[in-house]
Formats: structure tokens, sequence, C-alpha cells
């Protein structure tokens, strides 16, 4: 191999020949062990370039060192699977969210918004009808039950009430665009 590419001219014109001859006298047991390695044949044909890369741009310590040059090529392959390895292993894995697999966690910003905006219309009802809202709506009390806590019959609750939602209605639809949707 030293003589091969020594023959050709130096580093520049023996690049090509030396990666193409690398590949045809190695290609086929690298990709093989880079395939029994990673277990899938894309990553293995990635492997076996990453190799050949290397092989390029190191090719005066992988032609004048000890030992064959197919030993050095397959110790780079596994070093080159081991640190990708290594790397999946620190990155948690990452996973596409689809309409059958949703986010764990919902974005809350818009819940957020959507709370300031009716916080904002219920400060412009009465204070009669914001308390009636509250009570119902905040706190989950039946009619009776709001009635007893305000000291009200409970059909001036349900009337309040009907003209509450229809203020707080009026003043969501009278806030800018930006808050409501």
């Amino acid at each position: 191999m030293a003589e091969r590419w020594s023959r050709r001219g130096g580093r520049q014109a023996g690049d090509e020949a030396l990666i193409r001859s690398l590949y045809e006298e190695h290609g086929r047991s690298l990709l093989a062990y880079a395939t029994r390695l990673t277990g899938d044949r894309a990553a293995a044909e990635d492997v076996v370039q990453e190799t050949l890369v290397r092989a390029w741009k190191h090719a005066d310590d992988m032609v004048n060192q000890k030992g064959s040059v197919r030993g050095w090529l397959l110790t780079v392959a596994r070093n080159i699977i081991t640190d990708r390895a290594r790397a999946r292993a620190v990155r948690p894995t990452e996973v596409a969210e689809t309409p059958t697999a949703p986010p764990i966690q919902r974005d809350h910003a818009q819940s957020v918004v959507d709370s300031m905006a009716v916080l904002s219309a219920l400060n412009t009802l009465s204070a009669e009808h914001r308390d009636v809202l509250v009570e119902i709506y905040y706190r989950g009390k039946s009619v009776t039950e709001a009635a007893s806590t305000l000291g009200l019959p409970p059909g001036t609750v349900k009337s309040r009430s009907h003209y509450a939602l229809k203020a707080l209605r009026t003043a969501m639809a009278e806030q800018p665009a930006e808050v409501t949707r």
C-alpha cells in the first residue's frame, strides 16, 4: 500500500487513488464489520465513509505505521461506532410529535392569556354580577348554594348570572384581537 501511494506522485495526485484502492481492497470487509457492530446497513455505510475520510486525512500515519492497513481501518471504524453509541446514550431520545402521540406536557401559554382576558373582562362587570359568576363558575356552586352564600333568592342569582354572562361576552368581544383568539 505504501509503495502504491508513493509511486503515484505524493499526496495530491494520490489522494483519490489511495481512497479508491483502500475501498477496493478493504471496503467489503469494513462494511461487513461495521454492519455486524451497528446492526444497520445504512449506519454501517456512514461508518465506512467516515473511516475512509479519516484515512484520507491521516494517510501518512496509516501508511507509515507498523501493523496492517486493514487493522488500522477496522480500529477506526470501531472507534467511530463507539463514539456514536456514546453520543446517543448521552442525549435523550428524540421523539417527533404526531397527532397519535401528543406531547407529554401541553404549552400553557394560551391558557394563561385566556385567564388574563377573562379576569380583565370580569373587572368590567358590576360587583353583583361578578360575585354571582365567581360563586357559580369559579367556586362551582349550584344556584341554590350561591344564593345561600350571597344572601339572595335563587331567582335573582339565575337572573344575575344570565345578565352577567351576557355582559362578559360583550366585554370579551371588545378586547383587542391579540388577547382573545
